[in-house]
């Protein structure tokens, strides 16, 4: 069915600087998961599923180690998920998902990506319901009956399905991501998920033209450039 949605494969930096911020972006995410969860991977596929991305980001195994062994000492930053929404340029929606240890700071910060940008931030809901929030699991394979099959016997919420030049896509609500792995795992072995997120996708797309691409572009530049935010989500048809 071609549901659109971001893969982070253009994460990978290609300077000292930009590899500094990936970095640091896996770091509060893993420090966070853990955590959240627990710092064994077997016991928390949240996390796993974080490391393994971690990994083929090329983040390296002292950066993850680091995190984890903050999570296990217990101290360190006390990070915060926020969240904020709002209407990009040409009037398109976006969601920016921070992980911060001062509030304000990062309200601020963000607050002037969209001031600057001829966009305006919209109160909490405000686009958000025009967005899925699922899970996404792609792997190599051709067998989508057997994939669903193994789904609907561990009961696990299906959204949608997909099979496309040999990937398998599977689509469920972000509550089902431990129990829809987990499912395929033991259905099938261990997997190299090409993709394995949990993020926004939208409902539908706006088209943006003309002026409006290359503000839209400066806005995400400037979103992701801050250390405080994780992900930049939207409905933008460029």
């Amino acid at each position: 069915m071609g549901r659109a949605y971001q893969n982070r494969k253009d994460s990978m930096a290609k300077t000292a600087d930009a590899k500094a911020k990936v970095y640091s972006k896996y770091g509060r995410e893993l420090y966070v998961c853990a955590k959240a969860g627990g710092v064994d991977p077997d016991g928390n596929l949240a996390l796993r599923g974080m490391i393994e991305r971690a990994k083929k980001d090329q983040v390296p195994a002292h950066v993850i180690e680091k995190a984890l062994n903050k999570a296990r000492g217990g101290g360190g930053e006390d990070y915060t998920p926020a969240r904020y929404e709002g209407f990009g340029p040409g009037g398109c929606m976006v969601i920016v998902d921070c992980l911060t240890d001062n509030p304000n700071r990062t309200f601020g910060d963000v607050r002037v990506c969209f001031t600057k940008t001829k966009s305006k931030m919209g109160n909490p809901g405000s686009v958000s319901h025009m967005f899925d929030h699922a899970c996404i699991l792609a792997f190599k394979g051709d067998d989508e009956d057997a994939a669903l099959e193994a789904l609907m016997e561990a009961d696990v919420d299906v959204t949608d399905i997909e099979s496309d030049d040999g990937v398998i896509t599977v689509f469920a609500p972000h509550t089902e991501y431990a129990k829809a792995k987990k499912a395929l795992t033991d259905a099938f072995g261990e997997i190299d998920f090409d993709v394995d997120e949990i993020q926004f996708i939208p409902q539908n797309t706006t088209p943006i033209t003309g002026d409006d691409v290359e503000i839209f572009e400066k806005f995400l530049d400037m979103a992701n450039d801050l250390d405080d935010v994780q992900n930049v989500y939207h409905n933008a048809e460029l």
